[in-house]
């Protein structure tokens, strides 16, 4: 949690990162003093499981809940960043260690989410899920080598606007921070994605063009007819909420300067 707004870091990391210069275009040495504390502090822990003789019983996971803020912090070649459906706000790295249960070394192109950590928890500690409806899947077979997971919908929906400010970086649709509502259909190499504002819908292959740079919509009609009715489908089953109108008392630029405020610790 520690590489997160308000950027902060140690002084003399941040002296350390100054010295080094920039890397490529990129030079934020106050972020950079912040990941190395976090690689620290995760080495604490390991250095503790170690010690007290709990690494080969222990599951550690490790993973970030969304992609980096793209003005600190590129996603390239990725598109976009934190707050978009974009490769670069959601597709993120995720190490597992387990000795004697997880082969070191053991790669996977397996399309995972978070919500797959309970149901797998739940098979490797021997235990029966509760009745009820999971969104998650087991991702043991592939996390101990002993088999694959079949091809299943991810779906993403976001429906409001959620802290918008002015940036200076164009994504190609909005320079605006989590303002775009809509949803999103991940399935196999091809994602899909619907803004609600204007209707407009979003085709890319994943495998051909991971930055999403070319939109395939009006090439492979057949497609987007079939991820569109899996995700209203899922919409409708789910009775998940759409925005019909906009709200005429949104003020942006007032929206902006709260939210700048609020991550800069000003006026507090």
């Amino acid at each position: 949690y520690a590489v997160h707004t308000p950027l902060q870091a140690k002084p003399e990391l941040i002296e350390k990162y100054k010295e080094k210069g920039p890397r490529g275009n990129v030079e934020h040495p106050v972020y950079a003093g912040m990941v190395e504390n976090m690689d620290t502090q995760i080495g604490r822990v390991l250095y503790y499981l170690e010690q007290e003789n709990l690494r080969d019983n222990t599951l550690v996971i490790f993973s970030s809940d969304n992609g980096g803020i793209r003005a600190v912090a590129p996603q390239d070649p990725l598109r976009a960043g934190k707050g978009s459906y974009y490769e670069g706000g959601i597709r993120v790295p995720m190490t597992v260690r387990w000795p004697g249960h997880i082969k070191p070394g053991l790669n996977t192109t397996a399309v995972t989410t978070f919500i797959d950590w309970f149901p797998t928890m739940a098979a490797l500690l021997g235990e029966r899920l509760p009745s009820g409806p999971f969104d998650g899947i087991d991702l043991s077979p592939v996390l101990l080598g002993k088999g694959s997971l079949e091809e299943r919908s991810l779906f993403f929906h976001f429906p409001i606007y959620l802290q918008a400010y002015n940036s200076k970086i164009d994504d190609g649709r909005d320079p605006l921070f989590r303002t775009r509502p809509g949803s999103t259909i991940r399935k196999g190499d091809w994602k899909l994605h619907e803004y609600f504002e204007d209707g407009a819908i979003e085709l890319y292959n994943l495998y051909t063009d991971l930055g999403e740079t070319t939109n395939l919509a009006k090439q492979y009609p057949d497609v987007v007819a079939e991820l569109y009715s899996e995700l209203k489908a899922w919409r409708k089953q789910l009775n998940a909420p759409i925005p019909a109108e906009s709200n005429p008392a949104f003020d942006p630029e007032k929206a902006a300067d709260l939210l700048v405020k609020s991550l800069t610790r000003e006026g507090r």
